[in-house]
């Protein structure tokens, strides 16, 4: 596929040349066309100039936070039953919040829960803490852009740092692979990001939680609770114009979403403040009198179907759909929860149903009052919002009809068809094996989380772990347990327990000598619950639509006092509940997944929805009486060791140098500089220190190097990673970037340990031909994304000198050696220019010693050659480029349209343009 043929021809006018001008825009257009498509016409392109839209985006933003001035750290039960007060620290009588609510000590919002006289549950959310001018950051400037939001680059991190990589193996590993691609876009996407925050600062936002979902699907309509969560937008009696809301926020800078899970639906939108209370009133008609227009319906059919064929291509969803088949007959778990033009459309006209009848009838019977829970948060008063909420949501008919209940449905997958091995033929090239497990609901544990507990053990990455020893036989890359408390894994008839191991080559020829081990320990649940607690004590503030959704679906999960805490505090040890956990976790219980393309021409069966080939086997019995039977524990298998990186001193460092707005040079040299911003604002004992370490010689080499560092770090620096002290490796436009942030008290302990092994670099013949072989599938899998392909080819015409990911596809499937990696990396090594931006709780002094370390440890001479560390890219000619490239993925039905508009930007060189 990925030979020495030219697999696309495009233009590049000769009197291209950089810029850094003002503005200008130009078009480059490019399609991506799946294999069927053949012939693409352009009647007419439009330039549009770009308007400020809020999206809907992960990360934090926080206001002002008060900290402890001495050593003390915050208490084990780290949390607020006093008072609320007000934006200036005072306290309003009448604006008092709801003491019963256990919040956060940094969390300046005020709350308040009611109930309306229609069932309807509401929590309501008072936030001054992000005023204009000084004391907050409408202008944008907020601690989210300085200490706490996510990564500059635009990625979103690991969601919950240190719970042993709980959550979907597949989402994890396209992280990965997206950090393969870096390029100039880090640069706009940065720019965005803090477009996108700043707006954040302004916006108002409400969430609302319906507890019916797709497990309420009629048999014969599949996919209707997700129809109908599409359908309610179509306009209503009060505001009848079709999809009038998104066009609403469109125009006042707001955005919406909505999502079906298997027992919730949730709603969410987010807009401008003064429009909040207009935008409520518009959104809470979806709920009392929506119209559904009839005609409407087989448009938003084709939108669901469009959703359906968009994740197709997804192994995890393939996985998901291919494990809900094996539930018992009758248990809704083996319903296709989707839905498509086929169940909402074709079929229903075969049999004569009336979709349109059934659809308002599924509304009137679930749709109801008293199944709602509501979160409203806005710069407005308590008494302000409760009376909005009174006023619009009163009018939400309450059906007085009985909850849906589905907890009577236990054990659905206690079949003989689950206990098995699957093989299945993924759309990625990837060698992955997932042993899952389904033990009765743990919702009601939450207190305890038991699940939680045990992911942590079995997947920790430090030394005497599981996956330490699968990496040094190098079988292994990634393991990620435990349950990621979605609807699919979470429910009142079961919850998953699932373990997911990425497997090498070599591994997946080894997979059955894969078994795993019961232990538990209190000591390690003491150390969980302190280092969950520091993070609540200190907890940063989200964006308000992200907030506002998981509060809502947290009220009915959890009773009030834990609304804010219930799924993120371990409260209590109780070892009889996870000893019953753990009891399920048996050979006899388990499913084993197993994809690899190595089993094309092994799979004759076929997932009915997603068309996933697989295989079903017996589970060998040699495999489970040794996973079940008395067995020597190996040797190198042990608890880990008391984490040295927690957090214990939450001191704020006295300035030693005069306060500034921006960061300032603090220190420069031939060999490095660096920058520094004291935090005298916030006032949290936490720190950002980013490394920018120039080099000359990027080649695909680099990638490994990277690899190989980052793995080389993976068992030293797990428990830094478990303690919340965050770090990114990352192979940036000039050289490496290295992002450190977290509570200052051990961040330089994990800057030395990174710097270390970057000075002691190594690397064996067994890991370098692991990472040779990953890197061939990660640039594959990279490819076969439509809009990965698409950004390759925009960026390899638009950038100067760039490796396209399919060259280095073709360069690393050359053949690279062990030898060539080391050769290249003393070269590396040789010459550099470092730049740091140290921002947060140190001071200048400790600042200028990080960079001093770095030098002194690396012994490197300064760069022999001027590096243009401004990102420069190709100017277009001022008229529209076409570009018509075709899907490298054969069964990928979905087609893309890029549509670039460049303009001239002058970038003034400062720390925040480099860094």
């Amino acid at each position: 596929m990925f030979g020495d043929e030219a697999w696309f021809t495009v233009g590049v006018p000769e009197n291209v040349k950089c810029y850094c001008k003002n503005l200008t825009y130009k078009i480059l257009i490019i399609f991506l066309c799946s294999p069927a498509c053949s012939v693409l016409s352009i009647h007419r392109v439009a330039v549009i100039m770009p308007q400020t839209n809020k999206s809907v985006s992960s990360g934090g933003a926080q206001g002002q936070a008060s900290a402890p001035d001495q050593g003390e750290p915050p208490p084990q039960d780290a949390r607020n039953h006093g008072a609320d007060g007000d934006a200036d620290g005072g306290v309003d009588v009448e604006e008092q919040g709801d003491a019963e609510i256990v919040r956060s000590p940094s969390d300046p919002k005020k709350y308040r829960y009611i109930e309306l006289s229609n069932g309807l549950r509401a929590l309501l959310i008072s936030d001054f803490s992000r005023t204009d001018g000084k004391g907050g950051s409408e202008n944008g400037e907020d601690q989210g852009e300085n200490l706490g939001r996510q990564d500059e680059d635009g990625e979103e991190e690991r969601e919950e740092e240190g719970d042993s990589g709980e959550g979907s193996e597949e989402e994890e590993e396209e992280n990965k692979e997206e950090e393969q691609d870096s390029d100039f876009d880090e640069l706009d996407e940065d720019i965005a990001e803090k477009k996108k925050k700043g707006n954040s600062e302004k916006q108002a936002a409400a969430a609302l939680c319906i507890s019916v979902g797709s497990f309420s699907d009629p048999e014969d309509l599949p996919g209707l609770a997700h129809f109908l969560e599409h359908m309610v937008f179509m306009g209503s009696e009060k505001y009848p114009a079709e999809n009038g809301f998104d066009a609403f926020l469109k125009k006042h800078g707001g955005s919406d979403n909505a999502s079906t899970d298997c027992e919730r639906t949730i709603f969410q939108f987010d807009v401008q403040k003064k429009y909040f209370r207009e935008a409520l009133d518009r959104w809470a008609q979806f709920f009392i009198c929506p119209l559904m227009i009839e005609d409407a319906i087989d448009r938003e059919v084709e939108a669901v179907d469009s959703e359906y064929q968009l994740a197709r291509p997804s192994d995890s969803h393939r996985k998901e759909m291919l494990f809900g088949s094996l539930a018992k007959a009758g248990h809704p778990m083996g319903k296709f929860c989707w839905g498509n033009a086929q169940t909402l459309k074709h079929d229903p006209k075969e049999k004569q149903i009336n979709t349109y009848q059934r659809l308002r009838h599924f509304w009137k019977r679930y749709y109801s009052a008293h199944y709602m829970t509501l979160t409203v948060q806005s710069k407005e008063t308590l008494d302000t919002l409760e009376q909005w909420v009174k006023e619009i949501f009163i009018k939400v008919p309450n059906n007085g009809e009985p909850r849906v209940d589905f907890s009577h449905l236990l054990q659905p997958f206690d079949t003989p068809a689950f206990n098995k091995l699957y093989k299945v033929i993924p759309v990625r090239k990837v060698h992955a094996l997932t042993i899952s497990w389904a033990v009765p609901p743990q919702g009601k544990h939450y207190r305890v989380k038991p699940l939680h507990y045990i992911s942590w053990l079995i997947g920790h990455e430090g030394t005497g772990s599981i996956l330490s020893l699968l990496r040094k036989k190098c079988w292994a890359l990634a393991l990620f347990g435990g349950n990621s408390e979605t609807g699919f894994d979470q429910n009142t008839t079961y919850s998953i327990f699932s373990i997911s191991i990425t497997l090498t080559n070599q591994g997946y020829q080894n997979f059955y000598q894969l078994h795993m081990f019961h232990i538990f320990f209190f000591r390690i649940y003491e150390e969980i619950q302190k280092i969950e607690a520091n993070e609540f004590h200190y907890q940063e503030q989200t964006d308000p639509i992200e907030f506002v959704e998981n509060i809502c679906e947290n009220m009915q999960l959890f009773p009030k006092e834990d609304f804010l805490t219930g799924d993120l505090l371990m409260f209590e040890f109780d070892p009889e509940v996870i000893s019953a956990a753990l009891s399920q976790l048996t050979p006899g219980r388990a499913n084993l997944l197993l994809l690899s393309p190595e089993n094309e021409g092994q799979c004759p069966l076929r997932e009915k929805w997603f068309g996933t080939s697989y295989n079903k086997e017996d589970i060998l019995d040699e495999w489970a009486q040794r996973w079940s039977g008395d067995f020597n524990l190996n040797p190198e298998l042990h608890l880990p060791a008391e984490n040295k990186f927690i957090a214990s001193d939450f001191a704020l460092k006295e300035a030693d140098c005069p306060d500034t707005e921006f960061p300032v040079r603090i220190m420069t040299n031939e060999r490095g500089c660096m920058w520094y911003k004291k935090d005298n604002k916030f006032k949290i004992p936490k720190a950002q220190f980013i490394l920018l370490i120039v080099t000359v010689d990027l080649l695909v080499l680099f990638d490994i190097f990277v690899n190989i560092l980052a793995h080389n770090l993976a068992e030293p620096a797990y428990e830094a990673d478990v303690a919340q002290l965050e770090y990114r490796i990352v192979a940036g436009e000039h050289g490496l970037v290295i992002r450190l942030k977290g509570f200052n008290h051990k961040l330089p302990l994990l800057l030395k340990l990174i710097v270390d092994h970057l000075a002691d670099f190594r690397a064996e013949p067994g890991v370098f031909n692991m990472f040779s072989e990953q890197l061939k599938k990660t640039y594959f899998n990279i490819l076969i994304k439509p809009e990965r392909l698409g950004k390759d080819v925009r960026l390899l015409i638009l950038e100067h000198c760039r490796w396209s990911v399919v060259q280095k596809y073709q360069a690393v499937m050359k053949g690279l050696t062990v030898h060539d990696l080391m050769t290249f990396a003393t070269r590396l090594k040789a010459e550099l220019y470092v730049e740091g931006l140290v921002q947060g709780n140190f001071t200048s002094t400790e600042s200028r010693e990080f960079l001093q370390y770095f030098i002194e440890k690396l012994q490197f001479q300064c760069l022999s050659a001027e590096v243009p560390v401004l990102f420069r890219v190709v100017e277009l000619p001022k008229k529209h480029h076409l570009c018509k490239v075709k899907s490298l993925n054969k069964g990928d039905a979905n087609s893309e349209v890029t549509v670039y508009y460049q303009r001239r930007l002058f970038l003034w060189p400062s720390a925040g343009a480099l860094l």
